[in-house]
């Protein structure tokens, strides 16, 4: 699994000019899933992310998780994160099918509205999306859980 963390002040999806998703203070994540990923690593990325401390305290220092600060999370599939670039065109060979990456996506986006998150949207997996946000920070993780 791969992720893209970004700490927000505001995000949304949209396919065909309608939102399908939308966010306040919280975070947005762009993920994808490789050819061998499981249901126990979404529990395990749903875990690190429902409490990675990357909201600032009164002191500025990152020390508060989203659950924490009663954010908000948009997750948005995004399967060239499996881009391999060692050519001049990307190939998605480590990616997942999409029907196990479209089970796997709605997994996740199912565990976090089950988590104590206070408000979770997602894009809509194979859809042609629009995407807004405005980065508080700019903070930005990378999240591969082989690394």
């Amino acid at each position: 699994m791969r992720a893209v963390l970004q700490r927000v002040s505001s995000a949304e999806v949209s396919v065909n000019s309608q939102i399908v998703g939308s966010i306040e203070e919280g975070l947005m994540v762009y993920l994808g899933f490789g050819h061998d990923d499981t249901e126990v690593r979404v529990d395990m990325l749903v875990e690190k992310i429902s409490k990675l401390r990357i909201f600032s305290n009164e002191q500025g220092k990152f020390d508060l998780s989203i659950l924490d600060v009663k954010g908000e999370l948009l997750v948005v599939p995004q399967f060239t994160l499996f881009a391999d670039t060692s050519g001049r065109r990307p190939s998605f060979f480590e990616a997942a099918s999409p029907e196990i990456a479209k089970q796997l996506f709605g997994l996740t986006v199912e565990r976090f509205c089950k988590s104590e998150i206070t408000k979770v949207e997602s894009g809509i997996f194979g859809a042609h999306m629009s995407v807004q946000s405005v980065n508080n920070g700019p903070v930005t993780i990378l999240f591969d859980d082989k690394i």
